[in-house]
């Protein structure tokens, strides 16, 4: 593992009328699923009035950035094409930015769907595939200047829809070392977004909680977190209501609220920068609150450490 970065991170990222300065507090992305079959019970299908309605509420609950998504990644969840997903994704994100001016992310890993997500006003691509699963999006995402998150996945070996075990819950793949495995994986997604022409500061990268990984990995990798920030780039998690929280708690996603929060505490605590999250009110008060630990200004600096 390595103890020193990889490079040096990036200061800032501008995203749209955001001024993201790394360090400086907890970025929070509300997840929007337009989709009938979420895990989580909250897709919203087709449903364009809802799906604004819902970024209202994140926003004014104090979303950072909307992520809007068109196919679940839900164990044993049916493939949807890509001209399906353009469909589910483009009314909404139309819609989102003719009345917010907030950055919207498209999650998605086809690059028709990004390229159309991006032509009506999508500022961001999260890619749960980190630009392995279609060689087009790569290009897609240097030519229109956006930044991307690049997620580590290694659900199967050949990018397949992920295996599913006893009770629909990921199975983990097999990795003989967890914490330098996903950071190699990562390592070659960046290697392409650089070669496509994606510079080092639209870089993102997620360590891809409960994605092909048990419970004992996700707990692992959440607390090695420290790991993947040491590659150099700013760190999005999404641990949001995730079976491996339902599975330590044996609770529903429902019930995954509690479970939620000290995630993304702990997360925090170990250098990620922006949260992806469902319940957007209490994980910002969350990041609000674990910001005001971990990020405090210095004694030394202006201010003298009072709060902000």
């Amino acid at each position: 593992m390595p103890a020193t970065p990889d490079r040096a991170p990036p200061a800032t990222l501008v995203l749209r009328n955001l001024v993201m300065a790394w360090g400086r507090r907890t970025y929070v992305m509300a997840i929007l699923n337009l989709t009938p079959d979420s895990f989580s019970g909250d897709g919203l299908g087709t449903d364009v009035a809802a799906a604004v309605d819902r970024a209202a509420v994140a926003v004014a609950a104090g979303a950072d950035i909307l992520d809007v998504g068109g196919e679940s990644t839900r164990p044993g969840a049916a493939a949807v094409s890509a001209a399906e997903e353009t469909e589910r994704v483009v009314p909404v994100i139309r819609a989102l930015r003719a009345r917010f001016d907030i950055p919207i992310s498209v999650d998605t890993y086809k690059a028709t769907v990004a390229a159309a997500a991006i032509a009506v006003g999508a500022d961001m691509v999260n890619d749960v595939w980190g630009l392995r699963a279609d060689p087009e999006m790569a290009g897609v995402v240097a030519r229109a200047g956006v930044p991307a998150v690049l997620m580590h996945n290694r659900s199967d070996a050949a990018l397949a829809r992920v295996v599913v075990g006893r009770g629909g819950h990921y199975v983990g793949t097999n990795y003989h070392d967890l914490l330098g495995e996903v950071c190699q994986d990562l390592r070659g997604s960046v290697d392409l977004a650089r070669a496509a022409g994606v510079p080092p500061s639209h870089i993102l990268l997620d360590p891809g909680l409960g994605f092909g990984k048990t419970v004992a990995q996700n707990l692992d990798l959440l607390d090695q977190l420290a790991t993947v920030r040491a590659l150099g780039y700013p760190v999005l998690v999404g641990p949001s209501r995730k079976s491996f929280i339902g599975l330590t708690l044996d609770v529903p996603p429902e019930d995954r609220l509690e479970g939620t929060a000290a995630a993304v505490a702990v997360a925090i605590t170990r250098g990620a920068d922006v949260v992806r999250v469902h319940d957007v009110a209490a994980m910002v008060r969350v990041a609000r609150m674990t910001d005001a630990v971990v990020r405090r200004p210095s004694p030394h600096t202006a201010g003298g450490g009072t709060a902000r």
